[in-house]
């Protein structure tokens, strides 16, 4: 199939070239119109209302020579030629001049003269180099054609009659065309300018350099579109900073788990460890960097599934405290060995519409935490409220040594670590916080961190209730 190689510009300047072809079209065919309504019928009617007048002082019988006095005077004092013809013979020739041979009185005009009725003629004559109307007007007797009134007139063109109004008009015409295509050939640029200033930042952005922007001239649809396209483009730069960021992440992330793994195994195939207790000591580190990755790989695949909603969640209507007492029960051994005070205050009536399991494991990360970071003998409060007839919050807060205010706003996202050296030797991915808000926002619910350095963590999540 053959496709259409135009532009888009050309598209609409051909457009525009053809509407003002059109327009200009379409006034000749006006003009021609009233030529023929305006004048050309008027001649008509005035010449058949001039004849039937002159027809109307005849009163049967043979033309009289008054009669036929009265038409040659009025033939001397009228615009238009006057003949009376009154030899039955004359009837069948044609009119003094020979209009283009048209103007014979044919057997259907005769008959339309006998009934009474007024034939018109119109055709071209040399000697005037113009158009000649002729009407003719029966005189009857009884039925009877005793002769007949011949006016005609030559016609005046549309050009003559338009002369004076065409020298003004024709150049102001033409003017304005001309003026009309400039401009819109200026539109055309005006309209296509930013959608080839697009194509090319699509096509820059295909080659993965995200910086070029789209000029916005205009708060137009075009302007909104640029506006939208400039938007996108920063949204997929932000998204592939991400992913760079990301995989950066990951490799520096399992750099040091493979390295340990791969450094310990081979001092064991090589035979540098001498004793089953050095041997030991190896095997449970590379033990403890495999579950390391095992963990880091297993947030990752989780976070992967909650962003791309590879598992949909199970959504039913639940009792959170009942979640929260579930999840708290196992955090006992580690509450006691930490010898941590731990506060729970739960309203039971809180039902919500939410995955039992992801829940949990909100509950869960943000334990983990809690317990990590809060100095042995310190403190975590655990409240679930109601705080409207729509919504409840969940406040976890520890006495821990808290957060920065600067690096409050990182919290949640992915591999993010206030402290870096202690995470990892803590065993954590840094994706925890970023697997608890995204389950949190897939339950149309929000997430806020409060903190000051050295006087703990304070995490409140806003979830919707069940409607009642």
């Amino acid at each position: 199939m053959r496709r259409n190689t135009l532009t888009l510009e050309q598209k609409i300047w051909l457009m525009i070239s053809l509407s003002v072809i059109l327009t200009v079209s379409f006034s000749s065919f006006l003009l021609d119109y009233f030529y023929q309504k305006l004048y050309v019928d008027k001649v008509e009617q005035t010449l058949l209302q001039e004849g039937k007048s002159l027809a109307s002082d005849y009163h049967g019988g043979e033309v009289s020579e008054t009669f036929r006095k009265q038409i040659e005077w009025y033939d001397e004092k009228s615009t238009a030629e006057v003949i009376l013809v009154n030899n039955p013979r004359e009837l069948s020739a044609c009119l003094p001049f020979d209009i283009d041979y048209q103007s014979l009185i044919s057997g259907k005009d005769r008959a339309k003269l006998l009934r009474g009725e007024t034939v018109t003629k119109i055709g071209y004559e040399k000697r005037f180099h113009r158009k000649i109307m002729g009407v003719i007007i029966p005189l009857l007797d009884d039925h009877r054609l005793q002769g007949a009134i011949y006016l005609y007139i030559p016609l005046a063109s549309i050009q003559e009659l338009t002369k004076e109004v065409a020298m003004i008009w024709l150049p102001l015409a033409a003017l304005f065309v001309f003026v009309l295509l400039i401009a819109g050939k200026r539109l055309v640029r005006h309209i296509t300018g930013p959608l080839k200033e697009m194509e090319e930042v699509a096509y820059h952005m295909s080659q993965g350099n995200y910086e070029a922007q789209i000029p916005v001239r205009t708060n137009d649809e075009i302007g909104k579109l640029a506006k939208a396209f400039n938007i996108m483009a920063k949204a997929v730069a932000e998204e592939d900073m991400r992913k760079r960021e990301f995989l950066a992440n990951v490799s520096h992330e399992l750099r040091t788990p493979i390295s340990y793994v791969k450094g310990y195994s081979e001092a064991i195939l090589e035979g540098l460890v001498k004793t089953k207790e050095e041997q030991r000591k190896h095997v449970q580190l590379i033990y403890r960097e495999a579950g390391r990755m095992e963990r880091l790989v297993r947030d990752l695949l989780d976070l992967a599934q909650l962003e791309g909603n590879g598992v949909p969640l199970q959504k039913v209507p639940l009792v959170f405290a009942q979640v929260i007492e579930d999840t708290v029960a196992k955090y006992e051994p580690f509450l006691q060995k930490k010898q941590i005070t731990l506060a729970v205050e739960l309203d039971h009536d809180i039902i919500l519409e939410g995955d039992a399991d992801r829940l949990e494991q909100v509950v869960q990360n943000l334990l983990d935490n809690a317990v990590r970071y809060t100095p042995d003998a310190g403190k975590i409060d655990i409240q679930l409220r109601k705080v409207s007839s729509k919504s409840c919050q969940l406040i976890i807060r520890d006495s821990g040594k808290g957060v920065p205010k600067e690096k409050l706003a990182f919290l949640g996202q992915r591999f993010f670590r206030v402290d870096q050296a202690r995470s990892r030797k803590e065993g954590g991915t840094g994706l925890g916080l970023a697997i608890v808000k995204q389950i949190i926002s897939l339950h149309d619910g929000t997430i806020s961190f409060f903190s000051e350095e050295g006087k703990g963590m304070e995490v409140v999540i806003e979830l919707p209730i069940y409607p009642e």
